[in-house]
């Protein structure tokens, strides 16, 4: 019998993290700082775990192999693997100047898919900004030669932020997320990242990140971003809830639902769903079954579940295939 999947994230200590995952969405773990808690993984490089019901202890990926495929729906049959990766992420400090590549150079150089990506800006600082593309279309011989003589931030498009912005991040722009912001992230199922610029940092190991020069000159695309920095639509004429679209795209799309009562979902053969908890706390009814699910928390809604319900008062991002 299909039924919500309560799923463990794994945790990233990367070091520009810091403590909020910890101590606001009650992420556990032995890190002293979490970077990113990836809330619904299939990735090599961390997965998520089933909490409870008849596959409680599975990851995510051997789950899917002993309920099938079907469980992802058929809008995920044309991916080779899982097709997106959802993570939250506190940045305490300015994370690197960075770029993704699209799917044919990173099938071709990485072995993996590329990376699109989009950011919901779940809470930020007084004054926080992020990078996100460049102020104006630039050539790939100036972007080479700010990198060599240490300005390419002057060139780059500094964007202050608020609770409430969306951020698309096709794969390809240039980007960083700035100090002082905590986000959600709905991704293509990619870890390859092209670090461009690391303001000097010295890693772990007591030695200067690396940085991949090479491979952002070849993907980088050298112009202005055009998406605008808000959700695409609002539905707002339901008493008991509001919702918004987020983002959309070949890959995923992404919701926002305010509830304030009740609010009514339902889970068809097209594709699974992913109910990750920003606010508040609510009851996900599923049948018979009630399941308490509060601020951090991530459940896998399998495709064909059918109807459920979120009873409560709270915000989460709901997001598909």
């Amino acid at each position: 019998m299909l039924y919500p999947l309560q799923l463990q994230a794994m945790m990233k200590d990367y070091i520009w993290g810091g403590t909020k995952l910890k101590t606001d969405f009650h992420k556990r773990t032995e890190f002293e700082k979490v970077a990113e808690s990836w809330e619904l993984s299939c990735h090599k490089a961390g997965q998520s775990v089933v909490l409870n019901g008849e596959y409680a202890g599975l990851k995510l990926s051997d789950y899917i192999e002993k309920a099938g495929k079907a469980v992802l729906g058929k809008n995920a049959e044309k991916f080779t693997d899982f097709p997106i990766l959802i993570k939250l992420i506190d940045a305490a400090d300015n994370l690197s100047v960075q770029v993704h590549p699209e799917n044919e150079y990173a099938l071709r150089v990485e072995g993996e898919y590329g990376k699109t990506e989009m950011w919901y800006i779940v809470d930020c600082e007084p004054g926080a900004t992020l990078l996100y593309g460049f102020k104006e279309k630039i050539s790939k011989e100036e972007f080479k030669k700010r990198i060599e003589n240490n300005t390419l931030l002057d060139v780059c498009n500094s964007v202050p932020v608020k609770k409430g912005d969306v951020f698309f991040i096709d794969a390809g722009t240039l980007h960083a997320i700035g100090k002082g912001i905590v986000i959600a992230e709905i991704q293509q199922n990619s870890n390859t990242t092209y670090r461009i610029y690391d303001y000097g940092r010295i890693g772990s190991d007591g030695k200067p990140r690396q940085l991949h020069i090479e491979k952002a000159l070849d993907v980088t695309h050298l112009n202005q971003p055009t998406k605008p920095c808000t959700a695409e639509a609002t539905m707002s004429f339901f008493a008991d809830f509001s919702m918004k679209l987020l983002a959309q795209c070949e890959y995923f799309k992404v919701y926002l639902f305010d509830v304030k009562e009740q609010c009514n979902l339902y889970a068809d053969d097209s594709s699974f769903q992913s109910i990750l908890v920003l606010d508040g706390g609510v009851e996900l009814v599923n049948r018979d079954k009630t399941m308490k699910i509060g601020k951090g928390d991530s459940i896998f809604i399998p495709a064909s579940m059918g109807e459920y319900k979120i009873n409560g008062k709270g915000k989460f991002i709901l997001s598909m295939v």
